[in-house]
């Protein structure tokens, strides 16, 4: 039998490869599909898409409701800061009030990071750049703070930045302990319901296997640790690789509703639809 060729986008970052592991190693299969693998930062597949480039790919929330007429938001693989998230440091200064006037870098307009900034922080501007150019950008004070996503949310107090505000522990305080929306896996309407669920319990079965095979997919997830040590990037995956990334269920449909009202209340989305997951 002829294998379909199933191209599925995700993050060259320590919690994506945990969760693809088990596809990745041949150790899960999906019956009747090649997974072809394409690494890009969470920027560029967020515009891919927009293209309805891919046929599986992680998208950040924010980008959902752009690509809703494509895609389908798989119940699997999603990304949850339960109390933890986007962090806003800077080097000089301390509280958001602060940051009035100054300019913030933040990682790139399509993530869910900047949709929080702009939800929260509205009088405050920002410009987007390249994530893994953040830290240095306030280092070198070409910016006066920045939005930190990926790993360094874990590193920024080793590098002698100050806290000024966690989206996650806003987000949970807001919501009384909603977990907070970062990032989805999504599959192409036009592969049909079957094939849709199909490849969504496979990503599970995946997350399932590296999982109870730590001691391999741990190692094989730190190749994108981006000089994270082993510890530290157990932690990052773990963070982001939960029960609500194996399943979101209804609370975690919940939270992806009401950021998404919150951006059409702020006229940062102009709509959306009810969610299905698939």
């Amino acid at each position: 039998m002829t294998e379909k060729i199933i191209r599925v986008g995700h993050s060259p970052d320590p919690d994506d490869a945990f969760m693809f592991f088990g596809l990745s190693s041949g150790k899960v299969k999906i019956e009747g599909v090649k997974i072809k693998h394409q690494l890009e930062d969470i920027q560029t597949l967020n515009q891919r898409a927009m293209e309805g480039d891919l046929e599986v790919t992680a998208i950040s929330a924010h980008t959902y409701p752009f690509v809703e007429d494509k895609y389908w938001i798989m119940e699997t693989g999603g990304s949850f800061g339960e109390n933890y998230g986007p962090v806003i440091v800077s080097k000089k200064y301390k509280s958001l009030s602060e940051l009035k006037g100054k300019k913030i870098a933040t990682p790139g307009k399509l993530t869910t990071a900047t949709l929080l900034f702009k939800i929260f922080c509205e009088d405050i501007e920002n410009t987007d750049i390249p994530f893994d150019e953040i830290m240095n950008k306030v280092n070198d004070e070409t910016f006066d703070a920045g939005l930190l996503i990926h790993e360094g949310q874990l590193t920024y107090k080793d590098e002698g930045f100050n806290k000024i505000l966690d989206f996650g522990e806003l987000w949970n305080e807001k919501t009384n302990g909603l977990p907070l929306p970062l990032g989805l896996d999504v599959v192409r309407k036009d592969l049909g319901i079957e094939l849709a669920k199909k490849i969504s319990f496979g990503l599970k079965e995946s997350i399932h296997f590296g999982y109870t095979h730590q001691s391999e997919s741990i190692p094989y997830s730190m190749q994108w640790g981006r000089g994270i040590d082993s510890k530290l990037g157990e932690k990052f995956v773990k963070m982001y690789v939960n029960e609500l990334t194996i399943s979101m269920g209804e609370i975690g449909k919940q939270s992806l509703e009401l950021l998404f009202k919150l951006a059409k209340e702020k006229k940062l989305i102009s709509n959306f639809t009810e969610i299905n997951l698939i």
